[in-house]
């Protein structure tokens, strides 16, 4: 029992990891570097630590961008 549900973690984090890592491929900066990827989110931890208003505006640029993909 103790084996399947450390399985289906296993797999559920797989999974996230790999949507994550789409929407790297979706923003358009698959070629970019690892280092200026992380470093960019790093950032963007430490805005959104400052309030809500980034966190709205930035949320709703992405729900537009989804909501225009056709993939």
């Amino acid at each position: 029992m103790a084996r399947t549900a450390t399985t289906d973690a296993r797999k559920k984090d797989a999974r996230e990891k790999i949507e994550l890592g789409g929407l790297i491929v979706k923003a358009g900066l698959r070629y970019e570097k690892r280092a200026l990827l992380f470093g960019a989110l790093l950032e963007l931890k430490e805005k959104l630590m400052d309030g809500d208003s980034e966190r709205i505006r930035l949320t709703m640029k992405g729900a537009e961008a989804l909501g225009r993909d056709d993939g």
